[in-house]
Parts: structure tokens; sequence; C-alpha cells
């Protein structure tokens, strides 16, 4: 782990992860991780219920070189101990645009809620009300949250040593990022990710993806069920006597084919 991200999420995050893989060549923690890989939602989603307490960090980081973005972004203090020589990067925006921006998530949360009797759903909630969302009283009340917003950024900039810390935005594109890192400056152009609209897919896309994966294991007994329905409905026409039509006796016909003329 070369790089802990300690910017709360919606400060770029999303383009931060695409650009620190390409400069570090290796993968970025972020919330995508956690919503992609249900091991690592049902972790998150324990170590809320645990008051917070006894992740085992190095196990969860093992394969990244970085991480940004809500949850870690609440947990710098703890990774800066775990990694010694990680570098801390700060990133930084707006207050009242971020507070507008946080409000597209807040409302992905609220659908999560809905959907809480899908067992996965009911753990990504639980995960974001724990392990994200305990640091603020309410996220929908602006002065509460830029609060909260301004208070974490004062903070992180009191403990993290100036040579150890990048306070950044993303509008800096990558020469600020690239000399923190030592690292050459790529000749791509710098990512530019998740807007509101992005976003807004990628959650569709995420959630979507997460009701398939939560409603699989009832497919195959859904289908069984099925099957055994249409098995049943078709012995039972095949048990039926076929309909026999009435039978009209000789001498009716007869009767009924005479006519006037012969019985006068």
């Amino acid at each position: 782990m070369q790089l802990i991200g300690a910017g709360f999420g919606r400060t770029g995050t999303d383009s931060l992860k695409e650009a620190l893989e390409l400069l570090l060549d290796g993968r970025c923690y972020h919330m995508k991780e956690v919503l992609d890989r249900p091991e690592h939602l049902r972790r998150w989603s324990e170590f809320g219920a645990r008051g917070r307490v006894g992740m085992d960090w190095e196990t969860l980081l093992e394969d990244y070189v970085a991480g940004v973005d809500w949850p870690i972004a609440n947990y710098w203090r703890e990774l800066m101990e775990v990694y010694p020589d990680a570098k801390v990067l700060l990133s930084v925006r707006e207050p009242d645009s971020w507070f507008d921006s946080l409000q597209v998530l807040v409302r992905f949360t609220r659908l999560v809620r809905r959907l809480s009797f899908i067992p996965r759903m009911r753990a990504m909630g639980r995960m974001i009300d724990t392990a994200v969302w305990h640091i603020f009283d309410d996220v929908t009340d602006r002065r509460r949250c830029v609060e909260v917003f301004e208070r974490h950024i004062a903070e992180v900039k009191a403990a993290v040593p100036p040579d150890r810390l990048l306070v950044y935005r993303v509008q800096d594109g990558w020469a600020p990022l690239c000399a923190f890192l030592n690292v050459p400056i790529p000749e791509e152009p710098f990512p530019h990710r998740n807007t509101r609209r992005a976003f807004r897919r990628m959650a569709r896309r995420k959630l979507l993806r997460n009701l398939a994966g939560s409603l699989r294991p009832l497919l195959l007994p859904l289908l069984l069920l099925l099957a055994a329905l249409a098995l049943a409905l078709l012995l039972r026409a095949g048990c039926e006597p076929a309909a026999v039509k009435p039978t009209v006796e000789l001498a009716q016909l007869s009767h009924g084919a005479t006519g006037p003329q012969d019985r006068a």
C-alpha cells in the first residue's frame, strides 16, 4: 500500500482511482471494489456492526497499491499506522459543491434501503450506514455536513506530516500528483470520471448486478417449481376422459328427417 486516500467520497475519487492505477501500476481500492466483491461487502458490514473495530487491514488491502474514496477515507488514521511508509492524499472540493454532489449518493442509499428485503442489499445498506454515514448527524443537512467536511480536512492537515501529505483537487491534473509520487507525467489526458449522470448510470448497474447476484440462488428452485407445475398440469390433462359426443338414435334421426309432406 503506497498511498492512502483521506479525501471524502465525491471529491474526484473515481478519477483518482483510474489515475493512480495508471501511475502506480496496480489496483486502487474504492467503494466500487466493495460493491463488486461480496466478500469485501461482508467484511465492511461486519466491521460496522462490531462498532468499527477489528478490521484486518493488511488482508483486506493485500492486492492494492492505493486506496481512495469511502469507506477507507474514514479510517486514514488506522491505515497510517498499518502502512507507516505510505503517503496520504487528501482530495478536496468546494464545500457546497461537494454537498450537492453528495446528495446523489444519498438518493442511491435510499434506494438500497428500499430493497433491504434482499440480503445483499441489506448488507450494503448496513455497511453504508455503519461504516460511512456514521460520521454525519444528517446527510441531508447542508450546514452540518459541510461542518464535518471542513473539520475532516483540518484534522488531516494537522495530523499528517507535510512531507507525507498532498492536498489535491482533480482540476490540478497530473503535475502535482506525479511530483508527489515521484513518477513521470503520462502522455494520456488526466481522467475525469463520475459526473452526476455517470454516477447514476454506475449506481444502476451496481444495483442490478447485486440484485442478480442475490436472486441467482433462487433461480433454480423457481425453475424447478415452474417445471413441477407444468408437469402436474400435463398429467392432469392426460388423465381426464375424452369428451363423448351425444349419441343420436337412428329412430330419432329418421323421425327428424320426415318432412311436412310425409306427415300430411
